[in-house]
């Protein structure tokens, strides 16, 4: 019995009703799934047999590796399967991209590495949509709406690239071990990319321009109880700052989560 190793931040998925509907939500066409964590492979079962797709999956737990490697012996011959034994991150770094064509990404992610894992999804051109299980409080990040208090950078930034919004939660009961938050499955579908190429055209014009509009927001919510003038005269012109908000008759006491996700775009613009 292959047990849940803290140091991975492991809980398995064994309820089987959460497990359906999270194939339920999957989307229906030809594209291969790339799944993270695949963990004892139940839910890598269920997406071999719920279609004709193949399925790369990234499992840095050795000892996990080699119960799969035993489990899907016959969808690993017949390629149906492709197990890497790695941590992701690092596959990544090397690769540049986890695959070199369109895929669909799904994941089960411990909170330290869920937000660095989702954003780096976001940016990849291959990754189509992004399914994770991730803790609600996070979840509640990416998808927070202006106004909410959860509303953040990452929220910004979800929204520029993705359609983003929290399909159901999965309580502490369906894992084994429990864990002691609840966690909740986020859909996000990316809608464009930062960087524009022959498929369609991008948000920013370079990858240069997105990574100042990741600053740019990082200034912005870096003291989200302060007011957003206050977080952004110290690293740019407040002139420049003042006279959006005049033009668009934005109050000056206006804190971060306050300011609507199309006016960060333009007051970016206007000040850069």
């Amino acid at each position: 019995m292959i047990k849940a190793k803290k140091r991975f931040g492991q809980n398995f998925l064994k309820d089987e009703s959460i497990l359906e509907k999270i194939i339920q939500s999957m989307p229906n066409d030809e594209k291969k799934i790339v799944e993270i964590g695949p963990g004892l492979g139940d839910l890598t079962k269920r997406l071999l047999e719920s279609g004709e797709r193949e399925v790369v999956a990234f499992e840095i737990d050795l000892e996990l590796c080699d119960y799969l490697q035993d489990k899907f012996v016959d969808q690993l011959q017949t390629k149906e399967l492709t197990l890497v034994c790695n941590d992701v991150i690092k596959e990544w770094d090397n690769r540049k991209s986890l695959l070199h064509q369109p895929y669909h990404l799904i994941a089960n992610l411990p909170y330290y590495v869920a937000t660095n894992i989702i954003l780096r999804a976001l940016e990849e051109t291959h990754c189509s949509s992004i399914l994770v299980m991730i803790q609600k409080e996070v979840a509640q990040k990416f998808s927070a709406q202006v106004g909410d208090k959860n509303f953040s950078a990452l929220s910004v930034l979800a929204s520029a690239i993705s359609d983003c919004r929290i399909l159901f939660d999965v309580p502490p009961e369906c894992f084994d071990p429990a864990p002691k938050v609840t966690s909740s499955i986020l859909w996000l579908s990316k809608k464009g990319s930062y960087i524009p190429d022959e498929r369609y055209k991008g948000l920013f014009v370079s990858k240069e321009e997105f990574e100042k509009f990741k600053v740019f927001l990082r200034v912005s919510f870096s003291a989200p109880r302060k007011t957003l003038i206050k977080n952004l005269k110290s690293n740019y012109s407040k002139e420049l700052i003042l006279e959006y908000f005049n033009q668009n008759e934005i109050a000056h006491n206006l804190r971060p989560h306050q300011l609507s996700i199309s006016h960060y775009h333009l007051l970016f613009r206007k000040i850069n």
